[in-house]
């Protein structure tokens, strides 16, 4: 099922990624951070399935299978590196900027700031092409929702 978003990712020079294989990168970009931690909690899941119900419009039962899709695509993904750089090929930057509000979202949702996702988030921001101020924003806007 992964197999060509994958021989994209792992490509030298990657193809722009199509909307839906955007979407799935961004679902495993999520779980990525959710993880970063060694601790991948309920709530995390919960904001996840939340974030990828308001941004894509699925129901429920979509935005689970959605996560469920990306929690495979993360464990066969290639470093972050190359998968954000094929995510920042596809997704404008306004969006992009979104993409880090919901990182945070999920980095935040276990109540507990953590060096991993802070550190996986900083060098996430750079890669997508977002900026400092904007990540902070992002990360403002996300500890209050």
């Amino acid at each position: 099922m992964f197999a060509n978003l994958l021989n994209s990712l792992l490509s030298p020079e990657p193809a722009q990624l199509a909307p839906s294989d955007a979407r799935l990168a961004i679902a495993a970009l999520l779980v990525r951070v959710a993880r970063s931690d060694n601790h991948y909690a309920e709530s995390e899941i919960q904001r996840i399935n939340r974030v990828l119900q308001t941004r894509y419009g699925l129901d429920a039962a979509g935005a689970a299978a959605l996560r469920q899709d990306g929690e495979t695509l993360e464990q066969e993904a290639p470093h972050t590196v190359r998968f954000t750089r094929a995510i920042k090929d596809a997704v404008p930057y306004v969006d992009r900027t979104a993409v880090i509000e919901s990182l945070w979202q999920i980095a935040l949702a276990d109540g507990a700031r953590d060096d991993e996702e802070d550190a996986l988030l900083r060098l996430v921001a750079k890669l997508l092409g977002v900026n400092d101020v904007d990540n902070a924003a992002a990360r403002r806007r996300a500890a209050q929702a």
